[in-house]
């Protein structure tokens, strides 16, 4: 079978290796190609952090920092143990999120600690903060280079009979596949195959954009707890701060079991409403630095006032995303990750769910093709026909949840726009109250970080096997 990925981000990359684990293994010459295409060279030694105007995953800049919760760290686990360790490693563990006033007072703790693992003797994972960078390139380090290719995919056409077609930016042949997979996010042009240039397609600015970054965990000594994230609300935007690594001397620092003691750097980011979508490309950074201090100058919150005296921006993110695709799958054309679902980042699920959707897919063409390959003919309409049955159940079994999520996380993100005094203060007192029951409120996050998408599949497949007898 050959299977083309366009994006070369972390769902490109999990994608990749996890087809490698679940795919049925074949003998040469019939082995499967899998191919990665990404517009920007990914190069492990290299961090690309612009291009055009555009950034990529590889880049220590792109989305600055970012959390991997229980339920995305279990599918780095299944997937291979050793990824697991070098991401928790180059990370750092945190056991609880704390919701602060502008003034720095907590409101409510949430805890971001799954249920025991009986595997584990009864140890809790944690949820993991690091930078988007090193995810990424513990993925991309073990991909070969052969099997990435830095080409700009500028149209997917899928097609109904036999292999689809991927067609390239510098006019250079064209490429076929059974199978495409679209990890090229929320601007990608993968879901144009699906929806043939509808305006469903098109990306919405959400009125909000984030500036981020790092600074010396020494400045902030004593001031930030071990082992937390704080998550500071005020009526004109939002603050948010974790240590980024562990101390290189901690002896569990590649266990996500275990909080270490802090390690070098502190994260940071900050997100607030700006009504017309920012160009990038053309912001004066300065003027973005200046602003941000005038914007949280009178937040008490000291970790944020010694961030605002060190402050250096090199880039800002509007926030975009789309409205919920009706599917996302397409005739052997596949999303997954930002492409099918751009989650806002009040879910701290982006990278997880993104995790998830490749490992479920994996496992579900895994199965559909054994079907196929136990026959010893493995002809294009077979082929077809078992990648079509694999992809609708990963859009069955995936997209309830993910709505899910997706609507939890715009009921939270009206929480970083400006608003008026009382209606600070309400929420304020809403997110106190909240506090006083935290079992109750952690309740949607207990679900989520608990599931399970490998039992998931394994529950679906049954089910589906059963009903055909």
């Amino acid at each position: 079978m050959k299977v083309i990925i366009i994006g070369g981000g972390i769902s490109g990359c999990t994608a990749y290796l996890q087809l490698k684990r679940h795919l049925p293994q074949l003998t040469p010459p019939s082995r499967h190609e899998i191919t990665i295409y990404e517009a920007y060279e990914t190069d492990i030694s290299t961090t690309n952090e612009c291009r055009d105007g555009q950034t990529h995953s590889s880049s220590l800049v792109v989305g600055g920092g970012l959390g991997v919760f229980p339920n995305g760290l279990r599918v780095l686990k299944r997937l291979d143990e050793d990824i697991l360790r070098d991401v928790v490693r180059e990370g750092y563990v945190i056991a609880h999120q704390d919701l602060k006033s502008k003034n720095g007072r907590l409101l409510l703790r949430m805890d971001s600690t799954a249920d025991p693992d009986p595997d584990m003797e009864g140890q809790r994972m944690h949820l993991l903060g690091i930078s988007r960078h090193s995810l990424w390139s513990s993925l991309r380090r073990r991909i070969p280079d052969r099997d990435i290719q830095t080409k700009r995919v500028s149209r997917v056409v899928a097609n109904q009979d036999g292999r689809n077609m991927v067609y390239f930016a510098d006019e250079s042949s064209s490429v076929d596949a059974d199978l495409v997979i679209g990890a090229d996010g929320l601007k990608g042009i993968t879901k144009s195959a699906l929806f043939l240039g509808q305006e469903i397609c098109r990306p919405e600015y959400q009125g909000l954009v984030g500036v981020g970054g790092f600074i010396s965990a020494d400045e902030v000594q004593g001031l930030v707890e071990k082992g937390s994230m704080s998550l500071v609300f005020g009526g004109n935007g939002f603050f948010g701060y974790f240590f980024s690594n562990s101390s290189l001397s901690a002896p569990d620092r590649d266990s996500p079991y275990h909080v270490s003691e802090a390690g070098q750097t502190l994260a940071w980011w900050s997100t607030y409403a700006v009504d017309s979508c920012p160009d990038p490309k053309n912001l004066d950074m300065d003027t973005v630095v200046k602003q941000l201090r005038e914007r949280h100058a009178h937040w008490r919150d000291p970790v944020i006032a010694k961030i605002l005296l060190s402050l250096r921006v090199s880039s800002m993110y509007p926030t975009w995303t789309s409205s919920q695709l009706p599917r996302w799958e397409s005739d052997g054309v596949v999303l997954v990750g930002d492409a099918a679902h751009a989650l806002p980042s009040t879910s701290g699920q982006g990278s997880s769910q993104a995790l998830e959707d490749v490992e479920a897919l994996a496992m579900l063409l895994g199965h559909a093709l054994q079907g196929v390959y136990s026959t010893g003919s493995a002809d294009t309409l077979k082929l077809k026909a078992a990648i079509t049955t694999a992809a609708r159940r990963y859009e069955a079994i995936r997209y309830p949840r993910v709505r899910r999520i997706l609507e939890n996380a715009q009921r939270m993100q009206s929480n970083k726009r400006d608003m008026g005094f009382l209606t600070e203060y309400m929420m304020y007192c809403g997110l106190w109250i909240a506090g006083c029951f935290p079992k109750l409120m952690s309740r949607f996050t207990q679900r989520v970080i608990n599931y399970d998408i490998a039992e998931d599949v394994r529950t679906f497949v049954e089910r589906q096997m059963a009903s055909t007898f």
